[in-house]
């Protein structure tokens, strides 16, 4: 008998250009682009200079003068790496100064700072639900979500997107005595708002725990853009000794990295207990003292928030009659993300494309991030975008609109 191992026939590596032209036939191939960033909301791609709608730098705050000078002192102060984990030598002095500063920034006790936001829902969730654990997880919730759920092992339940009827009653069938629900805060995709309160109201009545992510919510929503939870307090609904809050730092607080926020003894036991900061490099000191200075930014220029308030106002004013007759459907948001759903994926491709030839980065979103036939433009507007852009966006949707 042969040893070789061609004898078996072609191997599976074989078959990977197959898979991919038929990734590419189902109009689901990606690509990467290079970028460099340019004035305002525009950015160098690929050579050309485009007006972008795609970057969750919602509050323009990444190329802000105090960030950019923060790090630069910084990396004076403590180098360019933090040489270890947070657990030996890497929890630098700006590091536990930014943890206290965040906690304070969204009214919670204690937070801890991660240097990546989906290594931290990845390890988070199995930090808290094991095996014989019952997890609750909205249909709609961030990949990082459902990865730190699936490693977590425990038993999971998934509720359709926002249903809470439907999550009393997994909640109230469940035997088991340690009960996690993980939920975003503003879906990624839809742009949408979970109820918290109602959430918060049914982890009371069901001696479970929730988990928050607000990726997409930090230094958006609530006053001061201090998040969804934040926006939340005057009901109650943010003292809860049952709510784990979660945001990342590298969208409207324009630099990278995220932090855990919560009752002490739970940040404590997230600190013992998770993998991703016990066992990576801590982030280094220079992006922390950037992210201290993106705080004070937040907190002293309000006008930020209110410029991208007024964008997302001006903006579902006018797709209306942009986009009249067409069948597309903008999904309810007040937020930064705007989701105009077009339906088939190479559709959604032909109108990206269209937006790209007027000079316009609008990204069509695809299976799997969102369901099947559901493809869209996921629109992000930001406090740098001016009306000129927001009128250019819709003049661009109109005549794609036209040429259908």
């Amino acid at each position: 008998m042969s040893s070789d191992p061609s004898d078996a026939g072609p191997s599976w590596i074989d078959e990977i250009p197959d898979r991919l032209a038929a990734l590419d036939a189902a109009h689901l191939t990606r690509r990467r682009r290079e970028v460099r960033p340019a004035e305002g909301a525009s950015l160098w791609v690929d050579g050309r200079r485009m007006l972008a709608f795609c970057s969750n730098d919602y509050l323009g705050l990444s190329q802000h003068e105090a960030l950019r000078d923060a790090a630069i002192q910084g990396a004076r102060d403590f180098g360019v790496g933090s040489g270890a984990s947070p657990m030996v030598s890497g929890h630098s002095e700006a590091n536990a100064a930014l943890e206290r500063e965040l906690a304070e920034f969204v009214g919670l006790e204690r937070a801890l700072y991660f240097y990546a936001g989906y290594a931290t829902n990845a390890s988070i969730v199995p930090a808290l639900v094991g095996p014989g654990d019952a997890l609750f997880s909205d249909a709609l919730n961030h990949a990082c979500l459902i990865d730190g759920a699936r490693l977590s092992k425990a038993d999971i339940h998934r509720f359709e997107h926002a249903d809470l009827a439907q999550l009393e009653s997994l909640l109230q069938a469940s035997p088991a005595r340690r009960k996690l629900v993980i939920s975003d805060a503003v879906f990624s995709m839809d742009g949408d708002v979970a109820d918290i309160p109602a959430l918060i109201a049914l982890c009371e009545r069901h001696d479970a725990l929730l988990l928050l992510d607000d990726a997409h919510g930090f230094g958006v929503c609530g006053p001061q853009g201090r998040g969804s939870l934040a926006a939340v307090a005057r009901t109650g609904a943010g003292a809860s000794r049952r709510v784990i809050y979660m945001a990342t730092l590298g969208k409207a607080a324009g630099v990278s990295g995220a932090f855990v926020a919560g009752p002490a003894t739970l940040v404590e036991w997230l600190l013992q207990k998770t993998r991703s900061y016990t066992f990576a490099t801590a982030a280094p000191a220079l992006l922390a003292q950037s992210v201290r200075a993106a705080l004070r930014v937040i907190r002293d220029e309000p006008a930020r928030l209110a410029r991208l308030h007024r964008n997302i106002a001006d903006f579902r004013a006018g797709l209306p009659a942009a986009i009249a007759g067409t069948g597309w459907t903008l999904l309810p948001s007040a937020t930064a993300v705007q989701a105009l759903v077009i339906g088939a994926n190479d559709e959604a491709l032909r109108i990206m494309n269209a937006l790209a030839d007027a000079g316009l980065w609008v990204p069509a979103i695809r299976p799997p991030t969102v369901p099947e036939g559901t493809a869209r433009l996921r629109i992000a507007l930001s406090a740098a975008h001016e009306p000129e852009d927001i009128a250019a966006l819709l003049r661009a949707l109109a005549d794609a609109a036209q040429r259908r």
